[in-house]
């Protein structure tokens, strides 16, 4: 296991100071150096720095305004003043500009040492709350959508009852069919809007990484571990973490976790005390824990841990009364994200959308919304849209197909090849012949067949 040295750039016009600088750190960072404020700024330009150890007093532009030209366009960077002048103004001017600590050059070399390590945690710091902002802005507007089934009323006034609850909830289902949505409409219920929510794919994450993840890891650990990094699990502190594909935990790791929730806290690796920690644990798989717990691929302890308010998500295919709503939501947000004027989504359309199979459940059809939208071009999404797959999946619940499957499939592919051509052509069906290459009779007679001119002219007027 390995993590990236961070990039250090030092700035100092004295070439011993340089050199210092860089011995004391080089072992555990990758350090440039400069002498001037100038090459600083260029260095900064075409190089990912991470920390600066900048001098008061430079030639040119000075230490103070390399500072501030660092602060407006490198928010992220972490900088040390460095000045022969132990001076408490010049100290305190360096901090009101944004700097992360001032050292006079009479240092101690364990003293930078320490001071760096510091400023490179507060920056990790800093960047896993960007990291967790970012996850809320994409979560705006991504909701648990309850429809009129029964089995989706059943499952949001479980949630009612329980959300405010430190219960721990173990939502079962297959992939697709909304498990972390269900998850977040939990903890948002739970009533404390700062609180943080925690989402971690575990069958995501590399085998050897997973450990560090969810319980971070003190500096020095192991090879590259060159700071302090916190696990998942003390992010989650007061909110709720969610693990997802909880199925895929290694054995070894479901030891750690069952400690975690028993006894309410962690170890870091290299750790050499307990972290106390609180939150509420929310869990979910596609996989069958009881038939794992047989086989002894997940431990019996843990799964009757975890299992303490079971939920069971059924698939789309079994709650197709929540399709015209499901479907409702995600064209309301691809509409507005494409700013598309797409007025919604004929009622034929609907009933084929309600007989589909939808082996990928709600994942599948909101992908299916949005590319619906992205590349239509008219103000509702009628059946001529929808996919082959769709029309195939009509035909087959149509009763016994037996002796006309193969038809009515080559039916459904005239009919749909038929009606681009029609639009193509702008709805003459004189051109329309011509462009296929086959006499206007046998055109008219094919639309007649296959119930095509009715169509035809509700489109056209779309």
């Amino acid at each position: 296991m390995s993590l990236t040295p961070k990039h250090v750039l030092i700035v100092d016009d004295d070439q011993g100071m340089r050199d210092a600088l860089t011995a004391i750190l080089k072992r555990e960072y990758r350090t440039l150096a400069v002498a001037t404020g100038e090459a600083a700024l260029a260095v900064l330009s075409k190089n990912d720095i991470d920390l600066l150890l900048l001098d008061v007093r430079l030639p040119g532009i000075d230490g103070f305004e390399v500072l501030r030209i660092v602060k407006e366009n490198h928010r992220l960077l972490e900088v040390i003043m460095i000045s022969a002048i132990n001076d408490v103004e010049t100290a305190v001017q360096a901090m009101k500009g944004g700097a992360y600590h001032y050292v006079n050059k009479e240092f101690d070399y364990d003293q930078v040492r320490e001071l760096v390590r510091k400023a490179s945690e507060r920056q990790d710091l800093n960047r896993q709350v960007l990291t967790l902002s970012a996850q809320v802005a994409e979560q705006t507007g991504r909701e648990f959508v309850v429809g009129p089934s029964k089995i989706t009323r059943a499952i949001a006034d479980l949630v009612n009852k329980i959300a405010k609850l430190s219960a721990t909830v173990l939502i079962l289902g297959e992939s697709g069919t909304g498990k972390e949505l269900l998850a977040r409409s939990i903890h948002r219920q739970a009533g404390d809007p700062e609180a943080p929510f925690i989402a971690v794919n575990l069958a995501a994450i590399p085998s050897e990484l997973a450990e560090s993840t969810l319980f971070g890891h003190e500096r020095g650990a192991f090879t590259g571990a060159n700071r302090q990094q916190l696990g998942k699990f003390e992010l989650a502190s007061n909110g709720t973490l969610f693990l997802d594909e909880i199925g895929d935990l290694r054995l070894d790791l479901q030891a750690k976790l069952l400690r975690a929730i028993q006894e309410g806290e962690i170890e870091r690796i290299g750790g050499t005390k307990p972290i106390k920690t609180e939150f509420r644990l929310i869990a979910a798989t596609n996989v069958d824990l009881e038939k794992a717990v047989k086989e002894g691929r997940f431990r019996e302890d843990l799964y009757y841990r975890i299992n303490v308010i079971p939920i069971k998500m059924p698939p789309l295919r079994d709650r197709a009364e929540d399709i015209p709503e499901l479907a409702a939501f995600f064209l309301l947000r691809y509409t507005t994200r494409f700013r598309k004027r797409i007025l919604g989504i004929t009622e034929p359309t609907m009933a084929m959308l309600k007989k589909y199979w939808w082996p990928g459940n709600i994942r599948e059809l909101e992908n299916l919304i949005e590319r619906l939208v992205a590349v239509s071009d008219k103000e509702y999404i009628s059946e001529e849209h929808l996919p082959l797959e769709f029309h195939f999946a009509q035909l087959e619940q149509q009763g016994d197909p037996s002796d006309s499957l193969f038809e009515d499939a080559t039916n459904a592919f005239e009919r749909n090849f038929m009606l681009r051509a029609l639009e193509k052509n702008g709805w003459n069906v004189t051109g329309t012949a011509e462009y296929l290459g086959i006499p206007l009779s046998t055109l008219k007679y094919k639309m007649d067949k296959l119930d095509v001119r009715q169509l035809a002219r509700r489109l056209r007027r779309a």
